[in-house]
Protein backbone atom coordinates (compact mmCIF):
# COMPACT_ATOMS: atom_id res chain seq x y z
CA UNK A 1 0.00 0.00 0.00
CA UNK A 2 1.33 3.43 -1.06
CA UNK A 3 0.48 6.36 1.45
CA UNK A 4 -0.30 10.02 0.47
CA UNK A 5 -0.82 12.53 3.07
CA UNK A 6 -3.18 15.80 1.47
CA UNK A 7 -2.86 17.64 4.99
CA UNK A 8 -4.82 20.75 2.73
CA UNK A 9 -7.29 18.77 0.98
CA UNK A 10 -9.69 20.95 -1.86
CA UNK A 11 -12.52 19.79 -3.79
CA UNK A 12 -11.46 20.97 -7.14
CA UNK A 13 -14.25 22.21 -9.66
CA UNK A 14 -13.05 23.33 -12.97
CA UNK A 15 -14.94 26.08 -15.27
CA UNK A 16 -14.68 25.82 -19.11
CA UNK A 17 -15.36 29.25 -20.92
CA UNK A 18 -15.21 30.40 -24.32
CA UNK A 19 -12.98 33.56 -23.80
CA UNK A 20 -11.86 34.37 -20.27
CA UNK A 21 -12.30 38.36 -20.46
CA UNK A 22 -11.32 40.87 -16.75
CA UNK A 23 -14.39 42.61 -15.89
CA UNK A 24 -17.25 40.45 -18.34
CA UNK A 25 -19.95 37.73 -17.58
CA UNK A 26 -19.16 34.66 -18.73
CA UNK A 27 -21.16 31.41 -19.82
CA UNK A 28 -19.85 28.37 -18.15
CA UNK A 29 -19.88 26.14 -21.07
CA UNK A 30 -18.86 22.88 -18.46
CA UNK A 31 -18.53 22.54 -14.79
CA UNK A 32 -16.42 19.51 -13.38
CA UNK A 33 -16.01 18.40 -9.77
CA UNK A 34 -13.45 16.30 -8.42
CA UNK A 35 -11.24 15.49 -5.36
CA UNK A 36 -8.48 17.52 -5.18
CA UNK A 37 -5.08 18.38 -3.05
CA UNK A 38 -1.85 17.64 -4.12
CA UNK A 39 -1.54 14.19 -2.52
CA UNK A 40 -5.40 13.40 -3.65
CA UNK A 41 -4.04 13.56 -6.68
CA UNK A 42 -1.03 11.54 -6.62
CA UNK A 43 -3.26 9.11 -5.35
CA UNK A 44 -5.75 9.15 -8.21
CA UNK A 45 -3.06 8.71 -10.53
CA UNK A 46 -1.46 5.76 -8.60
CA UNK A 47 -4.31 3.87 -8.54
CA UNK A 48 -5.15 4.31 -12.21
CA UNK A 49 -0.96 2.68 -12.57
CA UNK A 50 -2.57 -0.50 -10.67
CA UNK A 51 -1.53 0.58 -7.27
CA UNK A 52 -3.77 0.39 -3.98
CA UNK A 53 -3.54 3.50 -2.17
CA UNK A 54 -4.66 5.21 0.97
CA UNK A 55 -5.38 8.82 1.43
CA UNK A 56 -5.25 10.77 4.58
CA UNK A 57 -4.89 14.12 5.87
CA UNK A 58 -8.13 16.41 6.60
CA UNK A 59 -11.88 16.51 5.52
CA UNK A 60 -14.44 18.90 6.72
CA UNK A 61 -17.70 20.99 6.60
CA UNK A 62 -20.25 20.28 3.97
CA UNK A 63 -17.52 20.94 0.99
CA UNK A 64 -15.44 18.19 3.13
CA UNK A 65 -18.19 15.63 2.91
CA UNK A 66 -18.21 16.33 -0.87
CA UNK A 67 -15.03 15.48 -1.23
CA UNK A 68 -15.43 12.58 0.50
CA UNK A 69 -18.25 11.23 -1.50
CA UNK A 70 -16.44 12.00 -4.91
CA UNK A 71 -13.24 9.86 -3.09
CA UNK A 72 -15.60 6.76 -2.72
CA UNK A 73 -17.39 6.95 -6.03
CA UNK A 74 -14.05 7.44 -7.82
CA UNK A 75 -13.62 8.53 -11.46
CA UNK A 76 -15.57 6.78 -14.47
CA UNK A 77 -12.17 6.14 -16.16
CA UNK A 78 -10.69 4.89 -12.88
CA UNK A 79 -13.15 2.43 -12.21
CA UNK A 80 -13.23 1.21 -15.99
CA UNK A 81 -9.60 0.82 -16.41
CA UNK A 82 -8.18 -2.36 -16.97
CA UNK A 83 -5.87 -3.41 -13.89
CA UNK A 84 -6.55 0.16 -11.59
CA UNK A 85 -6.03 -0.39 -8.12
CA UNK A 86 -8.46 1.10 -4.77
CA UNK A 87 -8.35 4.28 -3.14
CA UNK A 88 -8.83 4.04 0.59
CA UNK A 89 -10.76 7.07 2.55
CA UNK A 90 -8.19 7.77 5.65
CA UNK A 91 -9.04 11.42 5.86
CA UNK A 92 -9.68 12.49 9.96
CA UNK A 93 -12.61 14.57 9.91
CA UNK A 94 -12.55 18.33 11.24
CA UNK A 95 -14.78 20.71 12.60
CA UNK A 96 -13.42 23.87 9.87
CA UNK A 97 -14.60 23.35 5.94
CA UNK A 98 -12.43 22.08 3.54
CA UNK A 99 -11.43 24.88 0.70
CA UNK A 100 -12.38 24.58 -2.47
CA UNK A 101 -10.06 24.89 -5.68
CA UNK A 102 -11.41 26.80 -8.78
CA UNK A 103 -10.10 26.80 -11.97
CA UNK A 104 -10.76 28.64 -15.11
CA UNK A 105 -10.18 27.22 -18.65
CA UNK A 106 -10.30 29.74 -21.71
CA UNK A 107 -10.87 27.55 -24.48
CA UNK A 108 -9.67 30.05 -27.33
CA UNK A 109 -6.21 30.09 -25.53
CA UNK A 110 -6.37 26.79 -23.30
CA UNK A 111 -5.02 29.10 -20.51
CA UNK A 112 -5.92 28.51 -17.13
CA UNK A 113 -6.76 30.66 -13.95
CA UNK A 114 -6.34 29.49 -10.77
CA UNK A 115 -8.17 30.53 -7.66
CA UNK A 116 -7.34 28.92 -4.20
CA UNK A 117 -9.42 29.28 -0.64
CA UNK A 118 -7.28 29.26 2.02
CA UNK A 119 -7.44 25.92 4.07
CA UNK A 120 -9.55 25.10 7.57
CA UNK A 121 -8.33 25.63 10.66
CA UNK A 122 -6.86 22.96 12.43
CA UNK A 123 -7.06 22.52 16.31
CA UNK A 124 -4.30 20.81 18.26
CA UNK A 125 -6.44 18.28 19.21
CA UNK A 126 -7.22 17.36 15.41
CA UNK A 127 -3.39 17.39 14.69
CA UNK A 128 -2.96 15.40 17.33
CA UNK A 129 -5.22 12.94 16.05
CA UNK A 130 -3.79 12.84 12.47
CA UNK A 131 -0.72 12.35 14.12
CA UNK A 132 -1.48 8.94 15.47
CA UNK A 133 -3.78 8.17 12.42
CA UNK A 134 -0.36 8.56 10.31
CA UNK A 135 1.57 6.59 12.66
CA UNK A 136 -0.61 3.70 12.45
CA UNK A 137 -0.74 4.15 8.72
CA UNK A 138 2.90 4.44 8.06
CA UNK A 139 3.72 1.30 9.37
CA UNK A 140 1.83 -0.66 6.85
CA UNK A 141 2.92 1.54 4.04
CA UNK A 142 5.66 0.16 1.08
CA UNK A 143 6.39 4.12 0.13
CA UNK A 144 4.49 8.11 1.55
CA UNK A 145 3.91 10.90 -0.06
CA UNK A 146 3.88 13.86 1.50
CA UNK A 147 2.48 16.55 -0.62
CA UNK A 148 0.60 20.17 -0.70
CA UNK A 149 0.34 23.58 1.67
CA UNK A 150 -0.28 23.65 5.05
CA UNK A 151 -3.15 24.73 6.37
CA UNK A 152 -3.61 27.43 9.22
CA UNK A 153 -3.05 25.95 12.50
CA UNK A 154 -0.46 22.84 11.74
CA UNK A 155 2.97 23.54 12.47
CA UNK A 156 5.47 24.73 10.05
CA UNK A 157 7.85 21.81 11.07
CA UNK A 158 4.71 19.77 10.09
CA UNK A 159 6.38 17.48 7.14
CA UNK A 160 9.75 17.47 9.15
CA UNK A 161 8.07 15.44 11.49
CA UNK A 162 6.53 13.07 9.28
CA UNK A 163 9.44 12.36 7.11
CA UNK A 164 11.34 11.68 10.23
CA UNK A 165 8.67 9.40 11.34
CA UNK A 166 8.28 7.71 7.76
CA UNK A 167 12.38 7.21 8.37
CA UNK A 168 11.87 5.61 11.63
CA UNK A 169 9.47 3.01 10.23
CA UNK A 170 11.85 2.40 7.05
CA UNK A 171 9.25 3.34 5.05
CA UNK A 172 10.80 5.50 1.77
CA UNK A 173 9.22 8.96 1.99
CA UNK A 174 9.33 11.70 -1.47
CA UNK A 175 8.48 15.73 -0.19
CA UNK A 176 6.85 17.73 -2.45
CA UNK A 177 5.82 21.07 -1.05
CA UNK A 178 7.45 24.36 -0.88
CA UNK A 179 8.64 27.16 1.12
CA UNK A 180 9.03 27.00 4.62
CA UNK A 181 7.93 23.44 5.36
CA UNK A 182 10.24 22.47 2.33
CA UNK A 183 13.07 24.32 4.25
CA UNK A 184 12.58 22.21 7.15
CA UNK A 185 11.69 18.90 5.51
CA UNK A 186 14.66 18.70 3.52
CA UNK A 187 16.55 18.65 6.28
CA UNK A 188 14.71 15.36 8.36
CA UNK A 189 16.70 13.50 4.89
CA UNK A 190 13.69 12.64 2.83
CA UNK A 191 14.47 9.53 -0.07
CA UNK A 192 13.17 12.47 -2.74
CA UNK A 193 11.64 15.98 -2.98
CA UNK A 194 10.36 17.40 -6.16
CA UNK A 195 10.39 21.17 -6.02
CA UNK A 196 10.11 23.27 -9.25
CA UNK A 197 12.60 25.80 -10.55
CA UNK A 198 11.00 28.88 -8.56
CA UNK A 199 10.63 26.06 -5.46
CA UNK A 200 14.19 25.36 -5.52
CA UNK A 201 15.42 28.91 -6.06
CA UNK A 202 13.28 30.04 -2.78
CA UNK A 203 15.27 27.15 -0.98
CA UNK A 204 18.43 27.77 -2.37
CA UNK A 205 19.20 30.71 -3.60
CA UNK A 206 20.27 29.87 -7.17
CA UNK A 207 18.19 29.88 -9.96
CA UNK A 208 20.11 27.90 -12.29
CA UNK A 209 18.66 24.42 -11.74
CA UNK A 210 21.68 22.22 -11.72
CA UNK A 211 23.25 24.09 -9.06
CA UNK A 212 20.04 24.54 -7.13
CA UNK A 213 19.22 20.80 -7.14
CA UNK A 214 23.29 19.68 -5.93
CA UNK A 215 22.86 22.29 -3.61
CA UNK A 216 19.47 20.98 -2.50
CA UNK A 217 20.82 17.47 -2.14
CA UNK A 218 23.72 18.43 0.63
CA UNK A 219 21.07 20.20 2.52
CA UNK A 220 19.67 16.69 3.21
CA UNK A 221 17.63 15.21 0.75
CA UNK A 222 18.36 12.07 -1.14
CA UNK A 223 17.55 12.62 -4.44
CA UNK A 224 16.05 15.87 -5.98
CA UNK A 225 13.79 15.64 -9.12
CA UNK A 226 13.72 19.73 -10.17
CA UNK A 227 10.39 19.87 -12.66
CA UNK A 228 11.75 22.31 -15.57
CA UNK A 229 8.13 22.72 -16.50
CA UNK A 230 7.67 22.20 -20.28
CA UNK A 231 11.39 21.02 -20.88
CA UNK A 232 10.98 17.80 -18.63
CA UNK A 233 12.44 16.92 -15.03
CA UNK A 234 16.44 17.32 -13.72
CA UNK A 235 17.24 14.53 -10.87
CA UNK A 236 20.09 14.44 -9.14
CA UNK A 237 20.38 10.98 -7.36
CA UNK A 238 23.25 8.86 -5.30
CA UNK A 239 23.17 6.58 -8.50
CA UNK A 240 23.87 9.31 -11.15
CA UNK A 241 22.37 12.29 -12.55
CA UNK A 242 19.46 12.55 -15.51
CA UNK A 243 17.39 15.05 -17.25
CA UNK A 244 14.27 13.81 -19.13
CA UNK A 245 12.07 15.71 -21.61
CA UNK A 246 8.97 15.43 -23.69
CA UNK A 247 9.66 15.18 -27.65
CA UNK A 248 7.64 18.41 -28.28
CA UNK A 249 6.30 20.79 -26.03
CA UNK A 250 2.44 20.82 -25.83
CA UNK A 251 -0.48 23.04 -25.05
CA UNK A 252 -2.85 22.56 -22.30
CA UNK A 253 -4.24 23.03 -18.74
CA UNK A 254 -1.31 22.04 -16.63
CA UNK A 255 -3.01 21.96 -13.31
CA UNK A 256 -1.88 18.38 -11.57
CA UNK A 257 0.82 17.85 -14.29
CA UNK A 258 3.21 18.12 -11.29
CA UNK A 259 1.40 15.34 -8.85
CA UNK A 260 1.05 13.04 -12.10
CA UNK A 261 5.10 13.10 -11.78
CA UNK A 262 4.90 12.65 -8.28
CA UNK A 263 2.64 9.56 -8.77
CA UNK A 264 5.58 8.05 -11.75
CA UNK A 265 8.21 8.67 -9.24
CA UNK A 266 6.48 7.32 -6.73
CA UNK A 267 5.17 4.21 -8.34
CA UNK A 268 9.00 3.51 -9.97
CA UNK A 269 9.95 3.68 -6.29
CA UNK A 270 8.31 0.78 -5.19
CA UNK A 271 8.32 -0.81 -8.32
CA UNK A 272 12.06 -0.68 -8.06
CA UNK A 273 12.68 0.56 -11.96
CA UNK A 274 15.85 2.32 -12.35
CA UNK A 275 16.14 5.81 -12.36
CA UNK A 276 15.55 6.69 -16.06
CA UNK A 277 12.74 4.40 -16.16
CA UNK A 278 10.81 6.44 -13.63
CA UNK A 279 12.11 9.51 -15.01
CA UNK A 280 10.85 8.49 -18.49
CA UNK A 281 7.76 7.50 -16.77
CA UNK A 282 6.82 11.19 -14.52
CA UNK A 283 7.33 12.90 -17.64
CA UNK A 284 5.14 10.86 -19.74
CA UNK A 285 2.24 11.16 -17.02
CA UNK A 286 3.00 15.12 -16.47
CA UNK A 287 3.11 15.93 -20.48
CA UNK A 288 -0.42 13.67 -20.56
CA UNK A 289 -1.97 15.25 -17.92
CA UNK A 290 -2.01 18.83 -19.24
CA UNK A 291 -3.17 17.27 -22.81
CA UNK A 292 -6.30 16.32 -20.73
CA UNK A 293 -9.34 17.69 -21.52
CA UNK A 294 -10.36 17.77 -17.98
CA UNK A 295 -8.05 19.27 -14.83
CA UNK A 296 -6.06 17.35 -12.71
CA UNK A 297 -6.50 13.45 -14.83
CA UNK A 298 -4.03 11.96 -17.58
CA UNK A 299 -4.98 11.15 -21.01
CA UNK A 300 -4.19 7.18 -20.94
CA UNK A 301 -3.44 7.00 -24.91
CA UNK A 302 -0.88 10.28 -24.84
CA UNK A 303 0.73 8.52 -21.61
CA UNK A 304 1.27 4.63 -23.44
CA UNK A 305 2.56 6.64 -26.75
CA UNK A 306 4.72 8.72 -25.01
CA UNK A 307 6.41 6.39 -22.66
CA UNK A 308 8.66 5.31 -26.35
CA UNK A 309 8.97 8.85 -27.08
CA UNK A 310 10.21 11.00 -23.82
CA UNK A 311 14.03 11.66 -24.52
CA UNK A 312 16.33 10.81 -21.03
CA UNK A 313 20.02 11.61 -21.18
CA UNK A 314 22.79 11.12 -18.00
CA UNK A 315 24.73 9.36 -16.71
CA UNK A 316 24.97 6.21 -13.58
CA UNK A 317 27.49 7.59 -11.17
CA UNK A 318 27.61 9.53 -7.78
CA UNK A 319 26.08 13.11 -8.51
Amino acid sequence: MILTVTLNTALDITYRVRSLRPHASHRVSEVVERPGGKGVNVARVLAALGHEVTVTGFAGGPTGRVLRERLADGMPGERSAVGAGEVVDALVPVFGATRRTIAVVDELTGDTTQLNEPGPQITPAEWALFLGRYTELVAGASAVALCGSLPPGVPVGAYANLVRAARSAGVPVLLDTSGEPLRRGVAARPDIIKPNTDELAELTGSHEPLRATQDARRRGAHAVVASLGADGLLAVTPEGRWRAAPPAPVRGNPTGAGDSAVAGLLSGLVERLPWPARLTRAVALSTATVRSTTAGEFDRTTYEELLSRVAVSGEFSAA
